[in-house]
């Protein structure tokens, strides 16, 4: 919505009032902190695959393993060797999950010119977050004292009767 305009110093500026907008945070770590975390980036350097599935695993909450993730990457990095177009859009998923800015700029140039630099970035955020990447989610939310969810049988009703 927007608010009626206002007269400040002798000139009208119209202010807007941004409602349910929430400020989005900058990234924890710079692009290029890879040495923040040495380990994480001679992994990422070495086989990004292993990187990407542990961060498609914890952004996809446990609906995709970090195996199968993995996979996936290894298999268009081999087939096509665009696998900056299938991360960047993880990338994406993550910034609207954590309200994160997209700095320094756009998520595909980011991973098409920065990939280890961008995937090392996206696993020290989570890292900071809470998250212990060689859990994946489901042990994390345990970790967490997030009770996994139950599978209940359906209630059975009786049968018919005369």
């Amino acid at each position: 919505m927007y608010s009626k305009p206002e007269d400040v110093g002798g000139g009208v500026t119209t202010a807007f009032a941004m409602q349910g907008k929430v400020p989005l945070a900058a990234w924890s770590t710079g692009l290029f902190n890879c040495f923040d975390d040495c380990g994480n980036c001679c992994v990422t350097c070495l086989c990004p695959c292993i990187t990407f599935g542990q961060i498609a695993e914890i952004i996809d909450r446990g609906s995709s393993s970090c195996g199968t993730s993995g996979a996936l990457y290894a298999l268009v990095m081999l087939l096509t060797g665009c696998n900056c177009v299938y991360s960047c859009f993880y990338r994406a998923k993550m910034r609207s999950q954590y309200g994160l800015q997209e700095k320094p700029c756009a998520d595909c140039p980011v991973h098409f010119f920065c990939e280890p630099c961008a995937l090392s970035q996206e696993y020290r955020e989570l890292k900071k977050r809470g998250f212990d990447m060689n859990l994946g989610w489901h042990a994390n939310m345990e970790r967490q004292g997030h009770k996994p969810a139950m599978t209940m049988p359906p209630h059975m009703f009786p049968g018919m009767t005369r």
